[in-house]
C-alpha cells in the first residue's frame, strides 16, 4: 500500500478506508508538521496544526482537484494556512509594520521554503518577490496581517484609494503571473 499514489491514498481518506488513511497520514505527517514548525515555531502548536491539516483534508477530500496541483501541494497549503491563523490568533499585538521590510526580504528565502518544496510555493514567493516594494506591502498587510484598506492606508501614511490601488494592482500582477504558463514548455 506503501507504492499507492498520493491521489489513490486520498480517495481512500475520502471514503473512510482506515488503512489508507493510515498510509495517508504516515506519507505526509512530516512534512505537514514541518510546514507548520516552520510557520509557528512551537512544537506543540505544530503538533496542533499537523492534527488539524489531516482533518481538514479528510473533511475536504472530495473536492481536491488535481488540475490545480499535486496532492502535496494541496495538503501543505492547507497546513500553512491553518499555521498562519493559528499564529494570528496567539498574537496580542500585529506586527509593526517597520518590521514588514525585513518580512518581505524572507519572502524568497525561509526554511518554511524547504517544508514546502513544491511548485506552487516557489511561484508564488517569486511572484511577490518581483511587485513593486509598496505593492507588496501592502499585498502582506492585507493579505497575512488582515489589515483593512483604511489600515494599510493610515500605517502607510497614504490615501485611501492609494492603499486599495496598491492592492488591488498587487493581486492583478499575481492572478496575472500565476495564471501564465511556466517557461520551459511544462504547463500546470
Amino acid at each position: 500500500m506503501g507504492r499507492l499514489p498520493d491521489e489513490a491514498l486520498l480517495s481512500g481518506l475520502a471514503t473512510g478506508d482506515q488503512e489508507l488513511a493510515v498510509v495517508f497520514v504516515r506519507r505526509f505527517q512530516h512534512r505537514v508538521f514541518g510546514v507548520a514548525m516552520a510557520v509557528t515555531g512551537d512544537r506543540q502548536l505544530a503538533e496542533d496544526v499537523a492534527q488539524q491539516t489531516f482533518e481538514r483534508a479528510w473533511r475536504h477530500a472530495q473536492i481536491y482537484d488535481s488540475r490545480r496541483g499535486s496532492v502535496t501541494t494541496w495538503l501543505t497549503t492547507i497546513a500553512h494556512n491553518l499555521a498562519i491563523d493559528a499564529v494570528r490568533a496567539r498574537r496580542t499585538e500585529p506586527v509593526a509594520p517597520e518590521d514588514l521590510d525585513a518580512l518581505l526580504g524572507t519572502v524568497t528565502e525561509t526554511p518554511e521554503r524547504w517544508a514546502l518544496a513544491d511548485e506552487a510555493s516557489a511561484r508564488l514567493r517569486a511572484a511577490v518577490s518581483r511587485l513593486p516594494r509598496e505593492q507588496a506591502r501592502a499585498l502582506m498587510m492585507a493579505g497575512i496581517y488582515g489589515m483593512t484598506a483604511q489600515q494599510v492606508a493610515d500605517t502607510e501614511r497614504i490615501p485611501l484609494g492609494t492603499a486599495k490601488t496598491r492592492i488591488r494592482a498587487a493581486m492583478g500582477k499575481l492572478r496575472t503571473t500565476l495564471s501564465a504558463p511556466e517557461r520551459g514548455g511544462h504547463v500546470q
